[in-house]
């Protein structure tokens, strides 16, 4: 793999996202959220496609993130609706560890 990180953004140490823990990043105006489920990295855009809310924050339940406004679900893996009121997936994003850093970016 590739170390050039040009176009990716730069989320935290390996260290600094401990398994259950979550951070939101910005590829310009996509919100990124970047979760560890026990070792394993998941990106997906931060809104909730049922209203436009924030999904970051949400009851995370396995491989699962609850919205926290109206309790719809998406599968951090793919970002695949498990739950309405939402119907449409939400955007999922590669995640890269360069040398203990954790990196993301929006390719769509």
């Amino acid at each position: 793999m590739s170390t050039d990180m040009t176009g990716w953004v730069e989320v935290a140490a390996r260290s600094e996202l401990l398994p259950g823990e979550f951070k939101v990043v910005y590829d310009g105006d996509t919100p990124i959220a970047v979760y560890n489920i026990d070792g394993e990295l998941y990106a997906v855009e931060d809104v909730c496609t049922h209203d436009g809310g924030d999904l970051a924050g949400g009851t995370v339940h396995g491989y699962e993130v609850e919205c926290p406004r109206h309790g719809a679900r998406f599968d951090l893996r793919s970002g695949a609706v498990t739950c309405p009121p939402a119907y449409e997936p939400i955007a999922k994003f590669p995640v890269r560890e360069v040398d203990g850093l954790i990196w993301t970016r929006d390719d769509r």
